[in-house]
């Protein structure tokens, strides 16, 4: 494996990243096309579990509406407490503190490769021989459902990273029941074509370190997920931009939310209406950013992105 940044940067006193200049300059000039930022639709999951029928119904059509003009939204009440947030990035951070030699049990040489489904791989997009833009993030990876998988070390991780893997995927249960009551679908139907209880979850914890040159690097390209819905929570450290109307824009989240965006999967059960939107990850020169990502799909979903 090679060396992640965080090991990287912490065992030298000067890190630069390779410039190659036409790529740099198409970096500039898509992170100049950032005019605002936004704050993205909000849904009430406590008003969809537990509101009452009228209510219900408007959060189903607000769900309908982000779905369909932003295919992200953030989702508040969820029930997830923010102590077991702050758990589970802590064991995360203290996963990429491990040694190199601790880590590299998990390295995949073509972890990169979408068809992967190894129920845990880690590593780095950082090439410091590169001459090209470089991705300036470090990665862990878990196949958490249906068979719940998570490394022995660090102590801890596995216990919180198996309930918020359960909260997450109720979470995701109950969205999906409200977005296809949106759709006008058969809620028994479908469950039953996706076999949802048997569905992949996969976990992805993204670590953002500071980069000494972040008009230089990009934390992720623009991509789109895989899967029906993925759900990611960060600490407080913004660098989400999403493309919406032809225009990139940078996301600000409310604490404590759940941020959602529909995949390629939604897509296709949604016959186009709901699409999958593009999305990257920026970095600064400041500041340490993690990202917990759940991305869930049905059995046939393959990618790990």
């Amino acid at each position: 494996m090679g060396i992640m940044i965080k090991d990287l940067i912490e065992s030298t006193d000067v890190i630069s990243v390779p410039y190659k200049h036409a790529e740099a300059e198409d970096l500039t000039m898509l992170t100049k096309e950032v005019v605002e930022h936004v704050t993205l639709p909000v849904i009430d999951f406590s008003l969809l579990t537990s509101g009452s029928a009228d209510q219900r119904s408007q959060v189903i059509e607000d769900l309908r509406n982000a779905c369909l003009h932003w295919g992200f939204f953030m989702v508040t009440n969820h029930g997830v407490p923010e102590s077991l947030k702050e758990e589970l990035i802590n064991s995360c951070m203290n996963f990429f503190d491990l040694t190199p030699e601790e880590k590299s049990v998990y390295d995949v040489e073509n972890a990169v490769d979408p068809c992967i489904l190894d129920p845990i791989i880690c590593g780095t997009n950082f090439n410091p021989a590169s001459e090209s833009v470089s991705f300036w993030r470090d990665y862990l990876r878990v196949l958490v459902h249906p068979a719940f998988h998570s490394p022995p070390k660090p102590e801890g991780l596995s216990e919180v990273l198996s309930e918020y893997s359960k909260r997450t995927r109720d979470i995701t249960k109950e969205l999906l029941k409200a977005i296809m009551e949106g759709l006008e679908l058969e809620e028994a139907d479908i469950e039953k074509s996706l076999e949802l209880k048997s569905g992949v979850q996969l976990f992805s914890a993204n670590l953002y370190p500071p980069c000494p040159h972040p008009e230089l690097a990009i934390g992720l390209p623009p991509h789109a997920d895989h899967g029906l819905l993925t759900l990611l929570m960060q600490n407080d450290v913004g660098g989400l931009q999403i493309k919406n109307k032809g225009k990139w824009v940078a996301v600000n989240a409310i604490p404590n939310c759940i941020m959602v965006n529909t995949g390629d999967h939604m897509e296709v059960l949604s016959n186009g209406k709901y699409k999958s939107v593009l999305h990257r990850a920026v970095v600064n020169n400041k500041e340490t950013r993690i990202s917990l990502v759940m991305t869930i799909g049905p059995p046939t979903m393959t990618s790990v992105h």
